[in-house]
């Protein structure tokens, strides 16, 4: 328990109020020990409390607490679909690319068009979701990129750039999601429960990837056709919206820790744009889009064209082609999305023993390392599918141990009114420098190197692994920025809490 000493001024006498969940002298989340906001509620004395409404106290807060976990249960659905629809497409890009007749720069394109008008239309999100019913966006959010994605399947193989401006407008509907879902979370909860529960919406992103290769590759192989596989998304999209409307509640901004003032959309860029923390935090951000976008587009395809080298596969030169790398790479990124959650709470669990800066530490070792790993994929690829496999395996469980607590060093070093703008604008700047150009960036150069050499199985193979060659160096760039937050989240931490505390901070003193 967290217990807060007031001093006792105006009630005669010390007393203490406690919330639970929290450790004495301290919060304790899903990742280690968060020094404690004092808060309103904090500062309550006993001798103000009737005894009827402490007799009511226990079972109304547990059904509100229900009430807002499955709030929160149902939020991480929307994520697990959103990511799900994004990458069901990469799932079965070769067969797109047989029927429409691509090449790699075309279907690198449909990625680059989704991210970009994901990437625009996200700050405008973050402002109206900021300023209006917050649930009622995400839901039409959600029924427009069900409907788009539903339609875009009777696309005829003449139109592939009707395909390309679908993808763009399922990206402006995903954006709704991704800027104003975790902002509700963050007015549902605080502290250490706050962290739990944006892990499990987090980790939504690496589940529904890996659900997107599998729904993608198993719908397809089992109806015969790859259209069928942008079929089951939306169906789950529109169920997942009603229920949206229906439960999830109306959180109020900043409600969690009290805070009411709300501030001008140019104060709050002004605010955010001086918070080094969080500047420096969106950067490393943006590296880990680059190369969860490049790889996650082009891996399987890769691996694929690997083994038609290693004489495994025939080549596929007309539909339906094999699924076979799709399917096990999602099985892998469900995998490693659950592990890579697990160990990074867990080792910032630890290494707040010995430091308040292990968050942002934490994500710089996991980068660093994985940088590491995938550059060995490209060397296993060569000889052993296999070893590969494994060397992604470790390579995706480092790089997806930052996401929850990227995602919970923005909560705290950010103020309640201003997160959603805060999130919009992490999201555009991610994917700008990140995964708006990564995938069409790894197809271009890949085309660029096989019209420079004899057009060969190998060259493909070849011409693909030296493109995606990239990532790790962006990923080494990555770890840099962590470290560079690191020196100044313990400063950036403080200022946030003491803006949460003084608005409402009584005449009596009180210590902690």
């Amino acid at each position: 328990m967290m217990c807060l000493e007031s001093d006792g001024a105006g009630t005669g006498g010390s007393s203490q109020d406690c919330i639970p969940g929290a450790g004495d002298g301290g919060v304790e989340t899903l990742s280690g020990r968060m020094n404690p906001i004092t808060t309103v509620l904090d500062m309550k004395s006993p001798e103000m409390e009737s005894p009827s409404s402490k007799a009511s106290l226990p079972e109304k807060p547990l059904n509100m607490r229900r009430a807002r976990v499955a709030a929160a249960g149902i939020l991480s659905v929307g994520n697990v679909l959103n990511y799900l629809d994004r990458y069901t497409v990469a799932g079965v890009l070769l067969d797109i690319q047989q029927h429409f007749g691509v090449k790699d720069s075309g279907a690198g394109l449909l990625q680059t068009v989704f991210i970009c008008s994901f990437m625009v239309a996200a700050p405008i999100f973050g402002y109206l979701g900021d300023r209006f019913n917050r649930k009622v966006i995400l839901s039409c959010g959600i029924f427009f990129w069900s409907a788009i994605t539903f339609s875009s399947s009777f696309i005829s193989k003449q139109y592939f750039w009707l395909l390309v401006l679908s993808r763009g407008l399922v990206g402006i509907g995903e954006a709704s999601y991704s800027t104003i879902a975790p902002t509700i979370i963050g007015d549902l909860f605080t502290k250490n429960t706050r962290t739990l529960m944006l892990s499990v919406f987090y980790f939504a992103i690496p589940l529904g990837s890996g659900l997107g290769y599998i729904t993608g590759s198993s719908v397809k192989q089992v109806a015969g056709d790859w259209r069928w596989a942008l079929r089951v998304s939306p169906v789950l999209g529109m169920i997942t919206g009603t229920l949206i409307l229906i439960f999830v509640p109306v959180a109020k901004r900043g409600h969690a820790e009290q805070l009411k003032a709300r501030s001008s959309w140019f104060r709050d860029m002004k605010a955010l744009i001086r918070n080094r923390s969080y500047v420096f935090s969106s950067l490393a951000t943006s590296t880990v889009s680059f190369a969860t976008g490049a790889l996650g587009m082009w891996i399987p395809l890769y691996l694929n064209r690997a083994q038609v080298v290693q004489k495994a596969v025939e080549p596929c030169n007309s539909g339906p082609c094999s699924t076979k790398d799709s399917l096990i790479f999602g099985v892998i990124t469900c995998i490693t999305g659950f592990l890579g959650v697990i160990t990074g709470a867990g080792a910032t669990k630890w290494c707040r023993l010995k430091t308040q800066r292990a968050d942002p530490l934490v994500c710089a070792v996991g980068m660093l390392g994985s940088a590491i790993f995938i550059c060995l994929v490209f060397v296993a690829a060569k000889s052993s599918i296999e070893a590969a496999y494994i060397c992604i395996f470790a390579g995706e469980t480092l790089l997806f141990s930052n996401w929850a607590i990227t995602a919970d060093m923005l909560m705290y070093v950010v103020i309640p009114t201003r997160r959603a703008t805060a999130v919009a604008l992490q999201s555009f700047t991610s994917h700008l420098l990140g995964d708006a150009g990564s995938p069409y960036l790894i197809g271009f150069i890949s085309d660029l190197i096989q019209e420079n050499t004899n057009k060969s199985p190998l060259w493909e193979f070849l011409s693909l692994g030296y493109a995606l060659m990239l990532c790790p160096f962006v990923v080494v760039l990555g770890g840099m920025f962590f470290l560079a937050t690191a020196l100044y989240f313990l400063e950036d931490r403080a200022k946030a809490e003491q803006q949460v505390i003084q608005p409402m901070m009584p005449p009596a003193s009180v210590k902690v």
